[in-house]
């Protein structure tokens, strides 16, 4: 895995997101703030609802009606992608930073065949001609190990597996090459053998191409086979990161700690009989807890916990967390 040193490629600067109703303001992203190296992979971890989609949507202005950014910004190559027109970020979307969004089935159109579907990059960002573009599908489709892409150009999202649908969306997301990748639960609803060949797949870009990736999920076993930094997100904040070896093995936060008992850890020679929940769920936006967030689920809270919100700070020399237990022993 590839670590660069040099300016990033991507800046998330203090972000927060806002849903706004009926004149009320609920923060669902608060102040968050990460940066992405150049051939690096950065892993989104967290229980559904603590912000990771949220956030990877808001890099491509793709957030829902009633979701805006409310402070912030973000920066490809140190230029600013909040301020821009639609015009110019519909330019960046496909082009240098592509997304892999959950479920193929609903992000492919079921009324256009798979090769229309993938020409159609090369023919908005390439200008290419239909049938230039045509070619480019099938190449691009084999990139991605899809069988027989000739054929499977004529097919339409219905006709394909699971499995073959998101090489589908890999393919398009990949076809101009683009700087970043933003990969969302890429391998949630496959089978553990097409995952692997997934998560196999997505290492093999990164290697060949420099593709930067930010690959969200709630499964740190997961994130521990493609990434080289975690971000560990819980009610819409960072409250750990670190490189992907360091917090495996040093885990400061209650929260990341109580995720990685709900998996094997890598290289683990037994898998635990028994896999360990996380008591009760994220609150939901605007019912917050007083101090820390995690107070109320954490099984080593208190009183301080319960009143006053940890700053996040430095545990180690490219870790950092936000935690009492954690501030009192630095």
């Amino acid at each position: 895995m590839t670590m660069n040193a040099g300016p990033p490629l991507l800046e998330i600067d203090r972000l927060s997101i806002d849903a706004v109703s009926a004149g009320r303001q609920v923060r669902l992203v608060d102040e968050v703030s990460l940066n992405l190296q150049a051939g690096q992979v950065l892993g989104l971890v967290g229980e559904s609802g603590c912000g990771k989609s949220l956030l990877s949507y808001s890099i491509l202005r793709l957030l829902e009606p009633g979701l805006r950014i409310a402070g912030g910004n973000i920066r490809l190559e140190g230029k600013s992608l909040t301020d821009l027109s639609e015009r110019k970020i519909r330019a960046i979307r496909g082009n240098e930073i592509s997304m892999i969004f959950q479920e193929p089935l609903t992000a492919l159109n079921p009324v256009f065949t798979v090769g229309d579907q993938v020409a159609e990059v090369f023919r908005t960002h390439r200008g290419m001609s239909k049938a230039e573009a045509r070619r480019k599908a099938v190449d691009a489709l084999a990139e991605v190990g899809v069988p027989s892409p000739e054929i499977r150009v004529t097919q339409y999202p219905a006709d394909l597996s699971g499995g073959m649908r998101q090489r589908v969306m890999i393919a398009m997301a990949l076809a101009c090459r683009p700087k970043v990748l933003i990969a969302d639960e890429p391998t949630t609803a496959l089978d553990a053998t097409i995952q692997a060949q997934i998560l196999e797949l997505m290492r093999g870009l990164q290697r060949n191409f420099g593709t930067a990736i930010i690959f969200i999920s709630h499964d740190l076993g997961v994130v521990a086979e493609v990434a080289d930094r975690v971000a560990v997100l819980y009610c819409g904040r960072v409250v750990e990161e670190a490189p992907v070896a360091e917090l495996f093995q040093n885990p400061r936060h209650p929260y990341t700690r109580g995720l990685m008992r709900a998996v094997p850890q890598p290289d683990a020679e037994v898998m635990p009989a028994i896999l360990h929940e996380i008591k009760g769920n994220v609150p939901r936006p605007g019912h917050l807890p007083g101090g820390c967030r995690f107070h109320p689920r954490c099984p080593i809270a208190r009183d301080i916990c319960t009143t006053s919100d940890p700053q996040r700070i430095k545990v180690g020399a490219d870790h950092h967390v936000a935690c009492w237990e954690a501030t009192d022993a630095h």
